[in-house]
């Protein structure tokens, strides 16, 4: 029997196992379900999206799909910016979009019980009625899905104190590739039994197993928190107050920069006046009883490291920290390289030179947005659309290249929140060498011996092909 015989009566035998609702056939939906924010497709169409509803359907698909040799990739909202859920050609998209319960909030213990489709703003509304949060808060919150945030072990404004995803999960549920559930982990703070298989689920990108369920930490709603705005007459200027700031060591709970690009595009969607007040604007918060004595430490360290900051509150201070996280929108009109990399603190300023540098050498645009405190920049490289341009120049795929082996030469990593996927694969090795990318992949050969999970993800064997950077659908990154 060939491939495609195969295919179809693996997917014969879902139909027949599975409720009417959960196999989706329809074309359209299958390839809008086929990629996620970066716009990427393979070179074929998906065979079929499963949205399963408990973990027994989950189960059976994963049994089904081992049996008959079916691809599968798991994809929470599509929200991705790596391409980590790019369904392979002739392969199952797992939708986990209809398992959404939060099982239960436990406000002695400050942990949540859910699955993975639950939204990450619907999980803090959730906890904020206990008088707890979901401290991890990634720009995306009000439409990603938690289980998305596990796979790619997501970051967010609020990293700098309280970690990325992985910091927050305690236990996971998860269908291996056989269709095994295991669980793993505990629902205690401290639980230090056996290897840390949550630890390698977090950020596995579902080539290891479907994560069902998660029990997560949450944290004390802060009795105060503080903003504090500054903006500065160079983007260099704005990187020396946050090494100020490191030095400190006082515990911000978020610090954010923004260049000029960055304001500009705010400015652009959102109808703000962020430009003319500055070259770049610093936000930082912090939070907690100690907040106000925080922030007036932090009004002084700027000033020392000559730029003013000044306290803002109430709608103003909300207003911020809405336009960092939403004010940027698409721009159709441009070719656009998003990063998102990390270097450490201190050498975050030698990195913006580098962006600017790289972006001057080749004639494009620039705009960096940073989790500054933890390091972790999003630059956007970027040039105008010629008439008739159906593919991205090859000069921003130089300029990325450029861009993450300068992270890399500056001891820091080619992601930091977003994942690697399909996008970034090429430079895995560079990062990890090649003893560690081969032990990694014997891990996954251990859990998916018949390699049906994301297959073509950021753990495929080298010749595969390379993705590049450039987004083909025009998305803000960070």
């Amino acid at each position: 029997m060939d491939e495609a015989n195969a295919a179809q009566v693996g997917l014969a035998a879902l139909v027949t196992a599975l409720a009417h609702d959960v196999v989706v056939l329809d074309p359209a939906t299958v390839d809008r379900y086929a990629t996620d924010w970066t716009g990427l497709r393979a070179h074929g169409p998906a065979l079929a999206v499963l949205r399963p509803t408990t973990v027994p359907e989950v189960q059976q698909i994963m049994r089904l799909a081992h049996e008959h040799r079916l691809p599968v990739v798991v994809r929470g909202a599509g929200t991705g910016l790596s391409g980590a859920a790019i369904a392979p050609p002739g392969g199952l998209v797992l939708s986990t979009e209809r398992l959404n319960r939060i099982v239960s909030i436990e406000p002695d213990d400050e942990i949540a019980i859910l699955e993975p489709g639950v939204i990450t703003a619907e999980l803090d509304r959730a906890a904020a009625d206990h008088g707890l949060r979901y401290a991890p808060d990634p720009a995306s919150y009000a439409i990603s899905t938690i289980g998305g945030n596990i796979a790619t072990n997501a970051g967010g404004l609020r990293c700098v104190k309280y970690g990325v995803t992985r910091e927050s999960v305690l236990a996971l549920e998860v269908v291996l590739a056989d269709g095994t559930l295991i669980s793993t982990g505990h629902r205690t703070i401290k639980g230090v039994t056996g290897l840390d298989l949550v630890g390698l689920f977090v950020g596995s990108e579902g080539t290891l197993g479907v994560v069902v369920g998660a029990t997560l930490r949450l944290r004390p709603l802060p009795v105060r928190t503080e903003t504090l705005v500054a903006f500065t007459a160079s983007l260099a200027d704005a990187g020396a107050a946050v090494q100020a700031i490191v030095r400190s060591r006082v515990q911000p709970s978020m610090v954010e920069l923004m260049d000029a690009g960055t304001m500009a595009d705010i400015d652009r969607h959102s109808g703000s006046d962020l430009l003319n007040q500055g070259k770049a604007l610093l936000l930082v918060q912090t939070d907690g009883y100690g907040a106000d004595r925080e922030a007036d430490e932090l009004v002084m360290v700027m000033a020392a490291a000559g730029v003013d900051a000044r306290r803002v509150h109430g709608a103003e201070a909300d207003r911020f920290v809405e336009l960092r996280r939403t004010g940027r929108g698409p721009q159709p009109d441009r070719w656009k390289v998003g990063g998102d990399v990390v270097v450490p603190r201190s050498k975050l300023v030698a990195m913006i030179r580098t962006i600017e540098e790289i972006a001057v050498r080749h004639g494009l645009m620039v705009a960096t947005l940073a989790h500054a405190g933890d390091g972790n920049l999003h630059p956007a490289l970027s040039l105008l659309k010629n008439p008739g341009e159906t593919r991205p120049p090859a000069v921003l795929d130089i300029a990325a290249d450029e861009l993450v082996r300068a992270a890399l030469t500056l001891g820091g990593t080619i992601s930091g929140e977003h994942g690697v996927g399909i996008v970034k694969r090429r430079w895995l090795r560079d990062e990890l060498g090649t003893a560690q990318l081969q032990l990694q992949r014997a891990v996954k050969a251990a859990l998916d011996p018949l390699d049906i999970l994301a297959p073509n993800s950021f753990l495929a064997e080298d010749g595969s092909e390379p993705h590049s950077l450039v987004h083909l659908v025009d998305r803000p990154v960070g």
